[in-house]
Parts: structure tokens; C-alpha cells; sequence
């Protein structure tokens, strides 16, 4: 359990401040949904590996070691998300990332993580 305050104390200033700066409800659910997408190892790895480079499904199947049916419902959840995005060039279809924030996130737990290895 974590440690809690042994005397029960509102700081109604900093509350209040606080309150004023949160999120809507809308957004948490966004964010929230955001992270769950990543939460998965295995859209994690598809997604790393989008850090690296564009790539097709077939790519991607062999990189994550997950079959092409398995690697398209990974990726319809991240495309729901907005992590991912594609364009085809005639019978294949590449994904990247929707943008550079999403590398910088991944970017940033990765050097978290790695501060204690």
C-alpha cells in the first residue's frame, strides 16, 4: 500500500488550482484509450518497429512474428487510435506513424525505463 497522509488536511488552494487545469472527462478517455493501445506488447512492437521505418503488413508480420490476419487487427486498433496511419502503392499497403509525437512518447518511456538498467 502506499504511504498516505497521517492527518487528513485539504489544501483547498492547490485543489482548486489543479481542477482548473485537468482535462475533460472526453480527453482522459482519449489518453486513456491511447495507452490502453499501447499497452499490448504486441501493437508495442508494431509500433517500434514503425519508429524504425514505414512498413507493409508482410514486413510487419515478420518482424512482430505474428501472422498477416494478426498483424491487420493490431494495426485496426492503433489506426482507431490514431498512432498509426497507411497509404497504398498499388497491391501494398504501408503503415507509419501518425506523427512524430508518438515517437517522442515512446521515445521518452524508453529512457525512462532504461534509467534503471
Amino acid at each position: 500500500m502506499a504511504e498516505v497522509c497521517e492527518v487528513h488536511k485539504q489544501h483547498m488552494d492547490k485543489i482548486l488550482k489543479v481542477k482548473k487545469k485537468l482535462p475533460s472527462q472526453e480527453i482522459d478517455l482519449e489518453v486513456s484509450d491511447f495507452f490502453d493501445a499501447l499497452g499490448n506488447p504486441s501493437r508495442l512492437n508494431i509500433v517500434f518497429a514503425l519508429m524504425e521505418d514505414e512498413l507493409c503488413t508482410c514486413d510487419l508480420s515478420n518482424i512482430s512474428n505474428l501472422s498477416v490476419s494478426a498483424v491487420s487487427h493490431q494495426l485496426r486498433i492503433l489506426k482507431d487510435r490514431k498512432i498509426v496511419t497507411y497509404r497504398k502503392d498499388g497491391k501494398n499497403v504501408f503503415y507509419r506513424l501518425s506523427d512524430n509525437h508518438i515517437k517522442d512518447i515512446l521515445k521518452i518511456a524508453l529512457e525512462h525505463i532504461k534509467e534503471d538498467h
